[in-house]
């Protein structure tokens, strides 16, 4: 057989799969190598000759595993197709590869090993889907599930909490912290518990079971100086704008949103939000509105003494946004589509996302920002601040509600303090 290199568990890897049953729930903390121990018991197990179904929450996280798992096996692939998702090895093994957005996941397989990945993520569905669909694919081997996530909230009707909880339905549980994966350095663990929000923390790195719900999740006095908004900045890096459009699907009860900031990365606060606004507007007059947000970015860089200038505005890519980004490279204004890896996200997701960056003091309001009121719906307040201190996550009523605000400020922070995609 030609060479072939499967990576070995680490300690805390090794530790889970000897404590695991026939089906095995492991509930771990980001870093902890969860695909990885997946892609291990995958690999070994059609090296063997096994049929493996990978499963995962949707087609761009299967995706990942599939290539770095072809990569792999290359030395003993028979073939592949990445279209039919399925890897055959010349040891007569298979790995089918499966997103549960499809409801009939695995239907008329049978596996001798099932890896759900990224468990806690899927779908509402995925109890239906596991009892309909994956589990009798495990009968004629009398094969093994093992599940791997790392905890998302805590919902009795998530399949993965429910997993991790009841007893009755024969998961064996293994919890496994970030800290017991030994490759990662110790002074790295310990920065994460003080660059991250508490709630942060315990969920993704502790791997606990956390209640978002009944807590403000922004903190404003993260965001403000011994109680006080900060001054306009000077002497900023650049000034930008992000821009959130109610004409699209699903948005009904929003307006369009627009947040004006300055980044400064090597002085003062990182990034300082100078100015916000909200309306209500029909879609076909947006272009009419769009100069005026071009005229604040330049009023506002002159008022901070740029040095850049401003680097024009950031739109989410959808309904009318497409022609707002359209009109801008008409006009020969500089405009960005957000990347669709943040805007795919689920505004949950988005808001941990940033939330250490909040925790760690690196976003401020300024006065005008702060102390700005407009009307809108009937009601006059600051509306973006409103939205950030009154959002939780998990919050099954959020929908009722405006959150255009919120919106452009989650993607503004994103996109100015995370990496090119804003993670």
């Amino acid at each position: 057989m030609p060479s072939l290199q499967i990576p070995e568990f680490h300690a805390g890897q090794l530790a889970a799969y000897e404590a695991s049953g026939r089906f095995t729930v492991i509930r771990c903390g980001r870093r902890w190598g969860k695909t990885e121990y997946g892609k291990i018991i995958a690999e070994s197990g059609s090296a063997h000759g096994d049929s493996v179904g990978w499963f995962a929450p949707d087609y761009k996280i299967m995706s990942e595993a599939y290539n770095q798992i072809l990569d792999d096996l290359t030395p003993i692939k028979k073939n592949a197709s990445k279209n039919d998702g399925v890897i055959h090895t010349i040891t007569g093994g298979r790995i089918d590869f499966w997103s549960l957005e499809n409801e009939r996941a695995g239907r008329s397989r049978k596996y001798h090993h099932a890896i759900i990945d990224e468990a806690a993520f899927a779908k509402d569905s995925m109890e239906d889907i596991w009892n309909k669909a994956i589990k009798p694919t495990l009968l004629d081997y009398r094969g093994k599930c093992t599940v791997l996530s790392t905890p998302n909230g805590i919902e009795p009707s998530n399949w993965f909490w429910k997993i991790c909880n009841l007893k009755e339905l024969g998961f064996v549980e293994y919890h496994a912290p970030t800290h017991t994966n030994p490759y990662l350095p110790k002074e790295e663990l310990l920065k994460l518990e003080h660059e991250n929000h508490p709630l942060v923390y315990r969920q993704e790195y502790l791997a606990e079971f956390v209640d978002f719900r009944g807590e403000a999740f922004f903190s404003l006095d993260k965001m403000l100086v011994n109680d006080e908004p900060v001054e306009t900045p000077q002497n900023v890096h650049s000034v930008f704008a992000v821009l959130d459009t109610a004409v699209k699907e699903g948005k009904e009860h929003d307006g369009t949103a627009v947040i004006y900031c300055a980044f400064s990365p090597y002085h003062g606060f990182p990034l300082v939000i100078l100015d916000w606004d909200i309306i209500q507007i029909e879609g076909a007059l947006l272009e009419t509105w769009l100069p005026g947000v071009y005229d604040n970015l330049n009023l506002w860089a002159k008022d901070c003494n740029s040095l850049n200038g401003h680097s024009g505005c950031h739109i989410e890519d959808k309904g009318s946004g497409m022609v707002l980004l359209q009109q801008a490279k008409r006009r020969g204004w500089p405009a960005h589509p957000i990347s669709t890896k943040l805007t795919s996200l689920g505004k949950d997701e988005r808001a941990i996302n940033i939330s250490g960056y909040i925790h760690r003091g690196m976003v401020k309001f300024s006065k005008y920002a702060h102390d700005k009121a407009i009307r809108y719906k009937g009601a006059e307040m600051n509306h973006m601040l409103n939205q950030i201190v009154s959002f939780r996550p998990g919050d099954k009523d959020a929908r009722k509600r405006s959150d255009d605000a919120l919106d452009v400020f989650l993607y503004a922070v994103s996109l100015a303090l995370g990496d090119e995609d804003g993670y």
